[in-house]
This record gives structure tokens, sequence and C-alpha cells, in this order.
């Protein structure tokens, strides 16, 4: 299932309604393009900024002469990106492991939906953890909001990413829509590709994952049949992301207290640029990957609906729990619903060194924030926002595990 098998060959064409859908400004791009696309990358003064940012300076020279030699995605994959990330996983977490492995089947093509944390490393540390047993990697689904500079562009599509187009105006959402739709679906059915996109658009900043429902619509456009037959044919499977510590907890929690100052508050490109690094680079502990069984079954009991926002509705539901109640629950969730609630209930689940390591740490992400006048009122405020970032996979899971009861 390597970039270069045979069929990996056709066009990002496919037919549909007799009408042929261009996909070649929203697909990764093609082997046969990709040594040119790779020249003209190489060039670039960000992308030799970034170089310079993430890997020390000598090094550089040395790797962009590798990168000249390589001519299609899955060598880029393999001599670039998996070193890199093996390189990023061990100086910024304490190990990544992935479970439910039973549940994959090579023989099958996946939509991964996940819950979204990290910006750019949710999709890349699977594709790693996927990279480590040999199996194949999923193209990956990122919003054109993050993509700031045409080289960052060019750098994701070299590396099997495709776009989901956002910030347009209702008739070009709704084209848009349908083209994302009908790429996926090329993607598993036709190239025989997995693929992963987030469960929502942005990260849940207050760790609390839900799927948006737009999302599952979006998913259930293209394809055959009625709107369930069409989730079915995508092979969707639930996968659980739990990050012992979130790099950007400190700037989420920034985020609130400024939305409080002023509702009509905005993140600039800045922002987000730095939320990217700060997760790139930044410590993030355990970083775990939980697959649970694609939901075709649970698709198949729930029936069709005659009303596709309720179908939406349920399937979402479906993802939810999959994810809920599979978070790696880690001491630092336990302490933070335990301080949040103010109640000894989970008091076994850790030590007293944890206890004081983990109160230590949120008093430190906290002193990180720098705005003019914060109030004690305001420190308390945020304060129990980081708390509920990390207490809110664990009130999840109870929820999803007790029935709706915590």
């Amino acid at each position: 299932m390597t970039e270069r098998s045979p069929r990996h060959k056709q066009k990002d064409h496919i037919m549909s309604h007799h009408e042929p859908i261009d996909f070649s400004d929203i697909a990764p791009y093609s082997d046969e393009v990709f040594h040119n696309k790779m020249e003209q990358l190489v060039k670039e003064p960000g992308f030799h900024h970034a170089l310079n940012y993430t890997m020390p300076k000598e090094d550089v020279p040395v790797l962009i002469d590798e990168l000249l030699k390589i001519n299609n995605k899955h060598d880029f994959q393999f001599k670039v990106m998996f070193p890199f990330l093996e390189m990023l996983a061990k100086t910024t977490t304490s190990g990544i492991t992935l479970g439910g492995i039973k549940y994959y089947n090579p023989s099958l093509c996946y939509t991964f939906i996940t819950n979204h944390r990290d910006i750019v490393l949710d999709a890349s540390f699977l594709n790693l953890a996927f990279l480590r047993r040999n199996i194949p990697t999923s193209e990956v689904a990122i919003g054109n909001n993050l993509l700031i500079y045409d080289w960052i562009t060019d750098l994701v599509r070299l590396n099997k990413s495709f776009i989901v187009k956002r910030n347009t105006g209702l008739r070009e959402a709704l084209e848009a829509a349908r083209k994302l739709s009908a790429y996926i679906h090329h993607c598993i059915l036709d190239k025989h590709e997995s693929v992963w996109i987030a469960q929502r658009e942005g990260r849940a900043k207050d760790s609390s994952d839900h799927t948006q429902e737009a999302l599952i619509k979006m998913l259930a456009i293209a394809g055959e049949g009625p709107f369930i037959e069409k989730l079915k044919e995508i092979n969707l499977m639930p996968v659980a992301i739990s990050y012992e510590y979130d790099p950007n907890d400190y700037l989420k929690v920034r985020e609130f207290l400024l939305k409080r100052r002023d509702p009509n508050f905005k993140k600039t490109q800045r922002d987000d640029l730095f939320s990217m690094e700060t997760g790139l680079m930044q410590f993030k502990g355990k970083v775990h990957f939980q697959l649970t069984p694609r939901i075709n079954t649970r698709l198949d009991q729930i029936g069709d609906f005659t009303d596709n926002q309720r179908a939406a509705k349920c399937v979402g539901s479906i993802i939810d729990q999959a994810i809920h109640r599979s978070y790696e629950i880690f001491p630092i969730n336990y302490i933070a619903y335990d301080q949040l609630y103010n109640t000894k209930r989970f008091r076994r689940k850790y030590t007293d060194q944890q206890l004081d390591e983990s109160l230590a740490y949120f008093e430190r992400q906290l002193d990180k924030i720098e705005l003019p006048d914060i109030t004690a009122e305001e420190r308390t405020y945020m304060r129990e926002i980081l708390l509920t970032m990390y207490a809110n996979p664990l009130r999840n899971k109870l929820k999803t595990i007790l029935g709706g009861i915590e």
C-alpha cells in the first residue's frame, strides 16, 4: 500500500453524476510533480527559518540535500518525516503509545476521526505510531486557515495532506463541502488510502470533545444510497487522543480571559502560529492513541432516518461515546477533577508527590499568562478554567461509562 504501487498512478479526478471532479486544488501533490514542488520549497526563506527553529543549523544543508534526492511522498514520509517525528517524540514526550490495534484490519482503509488537541501533532503522531508498526499512514485533512504561507501549503501537500477550505461565502462553502466529501470517499474507495480528520473544526478549548454535526453531514454528501450507507462506505473509526500535558493550556486560558474581558476578541494569525510552535516544541508528557472499532455495526443498529439532522446527531453521539470511553486518564486528570470539585473521590489514584507536582504545574502555567492588570478574581477564574481542561476528559469518560451519571 505504498505511494508507488500502480493504482496510485491515477489522477485525482473522479466521475460524479457524469461530471469529472477536479481535486487538484485540495489533494496532496502527486508523485509526478513531487520533485519540482520540493525544489521550490527548499528555496523558500520561511522554510529555512522553520528548519533552523526546529533543528541544529549545521544539520540544515544536509537535510536539504536529502530532500532534493526524494521523488515521492512515501519516501519523504519514511526517510524524513519518520526520523523527524521520532526526534520530536523523544525530546517533547515521555513516550507515544498506541492501543486497540486489534480493531485495525489491514485489508480495509479507514476514516480515522479523532478528538482535536494539537494543531499539528494529532495527525502527525498518529501517523508516527502507524509508521512504527509498518501500517500505511493516512492522508490528513488540514484547514486552509492554518496555511498562512504558500510554503506551508506546499510542505503539507508534499506530506500527504489535503486541504479543507474554510472562511468562504455560503455558496463556496457548500461547493467546498461537496468536493471535500467526494475527495474523502475517493481516497477510501479508489485510491485505497486511509484519511484522518478531526471531529470538529478547531480544537476543543476546554478539552471537552464533541463531534460537529456539520462534519458528519459533510462526510455523507458523497457516496451511494441513504445517509447511513454513505457513512458506512468510508469506515469511520473513532480514535481517542490523550496528552498528559497540553503545552497550549495556558494560551487557551489566556484566550478565555481575553474573551471574558471583550466578547469580540479574535485571535490573530500570529497567535495561531505561536500555538503551532508551542504545541510542536514544548513538553507533552505521555501521549496515547486508542483505536476503537469502526462504527459500521453501530450504524446498522440505528437504521435509516428520514431526517439527516437527527441521523448526524446520532452518529456524532456514537463517535463521542467511543472517544470518551477510550481516553487514557493520567494522575493530573484525577487531581484536576478533585481540585475543581473540592472532593477526594480519586485520591487513591495519585501520590502526594504527584499532587504537589501537578499543583505546582498549574501555578507555573498560570504565571506564563502575561496580561495587564490581572485581578485576584481573574486569577481564580483562570485557575478554574485550567482545572476544567484537565478534568473534562475524566468527566466525559465517567458520564459515558456510568450512562450519564457523573
